[in-house]
């Protein structure tokens, strides 16, 4: 058996719980930068934070310059700004852009350079300014994950920073946060939290060699995350659809929010897959949502991997309800998760995205290059077979996925197993 997990220091969940948020500041610093969502700037919720801050003893500075797709940019202006007030604490208030803007700002504001000097993995040299995470939608689990996404310019893409020493130090999760989230966005986040439980679940295993934590932030699944992933995928099933149609229902609202956590502490130490190697090009391409094109993927990256994977996906099948043997609900899984997705708004093909067909070549070739995640993919993806799945969830065709030979696997480089 392999156990591994990486995870924030302490972790406070539950309703009304960001009321701890100033003698947990107070413990960790004195001169915070607040980085929060441009939608709370000017907020009651915001003035209140800053008083019970103020009282606590904790000087507060706020960063409100949030934009989605985080450009490299904005997190070194973020950090020269909190360099200019010599603070020794980030706080970050919204969603995974914003915290994802936080922990470059921590690394940033400890570690000098830029943010184009960490990019990979294992290059933050050391530990970071604290970092206290409360996230305001359920769906990035930044709050508790190794990795920043951020958008350069120079490159033209999404650049990923990976190093255990990204993770925050606290994440407080209070549901009561993500009432005002509209239900388009409840609906993205919350299908990308589903794609982490699963993804993580069914991630190559590796061998529990000494070395495997030093040699990669992604390790593969293990018996902790593979418990964590499975009750993520029962929290998000019993809570996300009621979320999206009933927004302040408190129960539903938590269910989102914890399966969301569980999820980004199963894949901060197991990884992502396929799906979110290839979402990179289709999200450039078509300018849409991360979770709405991950969620869009996931049934068929699910259908290409059961043939290596048929005992987990009956066990997800089994999570939603389904009964039978093995064999049968690992074919029924990719349609299970498609239905339940389509249910809360996700599209059911990449054609309904508008993506062309002729595109499906150059954009297996891109997802690919995003080695830490396609290389994570159970079933061994190629040129080949990557475009034939990017076909197939063009065309809407789960059922051409559904192969039953496994793959060769490719020759082991970190101790992998298949």
């Amino acid at each position: 058996m392999l156990a591994l997990l990486r995870s924030p220091r302490e972790i406070m969940f539950g309703p009304g719980m960001c009321a701890a948020l100033p003698w947990v500041a107070a413990r960790e610093g004195s001169k915070a930068l607040l980085v929060v969502d441009q939608h709370l700037a000017n907020s009651d919720e915001l003035n209140e934070m800053l008083h019970q801050l103020e009282k606590a003893g904790v000087e507060t500075a706020v960063w409100a310059e949030v934009t989605p797709e985080l450009p490299s940019e904005l997190a070194i202006r973020a950090t020269d700004f909190a360099r200019d007030l010599d603070r020794d604490l980030v706080i970050t208030v919204g969603g995974g852009s914003c915290i994802d803007l936080g922990k470059v700002v921590a690394t940033m504001l400890r570690h000098g350079g830029t943010p184009s000097d960490y990019y990979g993995e294992f290059r933050v040299p050391g530990p970071n300014v604290p970092l206290i995470a409360v996230p305001t939608t359920a769906g990035t689990g930044s709050e508790a994950t190794p990795v920043a996404v951020v958008t350069d310019s120079d490159l033209g893409t999404k650049v990923g920073i990976s190093s255990p020493e990204l993770i925050p130090v606290v994440a407080i999760c209070d549901p009561e946060l993500t009432y005002s989230c509209p239900p388009s966005v409840t609906a993205s986040a919350g299908a990308d939290a589903l794609a982490h439980c699963i993804e993580s679940y069914t991630a190559r295993s590796r061998t529990g060699d000494a070395d495997l934590a030093r040699e990669r932030v992604f390790v593969g699944r293990s018996a902790l995350t593979d418990s964590l992933a499975l009750e993520g995928i029962a929290a998000i099933v019993e809570g996300l659809p009621i979320a999206y149609a009933d927004p302040l229902n408190a129960r539903a609202r938590s269910q989102s929010m914890y399966g969301s956590l569980l999820a980004g502490m199963a894949f901060g130490t197991a990884g992502t897959a396929a799906a979110h190697a290839l979402q990179y090009p289709i999200g450039a391409e078509t300018s849409t949502p991360h979770g709405v094109g991950v969620g869009c993927l996931l049934p068929y990256v699910m259908a290409f991997n059961r043939s290596e994977r048929v005992e987990e996906m009956a066990r997800i099948a089994r999570v939603f309800g389904a009964e039978g043997d093995d064999d049968a609900l690992s074919r029924r899984a990719p349609r299970l998760v498609a239905d339940f997705l389509a249910g809360i708004g996700i599209p059911r093909t990449l054609g309904e995205m508008g993506v062309a067909r002729e595109r499906a070549g150059a954009i297996a070739a891109s997802g690919l290059r995003a080695v830490r995640l396609s290389e994570n993919n159970p079933r061994v993806l190629t040129i080949e077979s990557a475009s034939r799945l990017v076909e197939a969830a063009i065309d809407g065709d789960l059922d051409s996925l559904m192969g039953d030979a496994p793959l060769a696997a490719p020759v082991a480089t970190m101790k992998e197993t298949s």
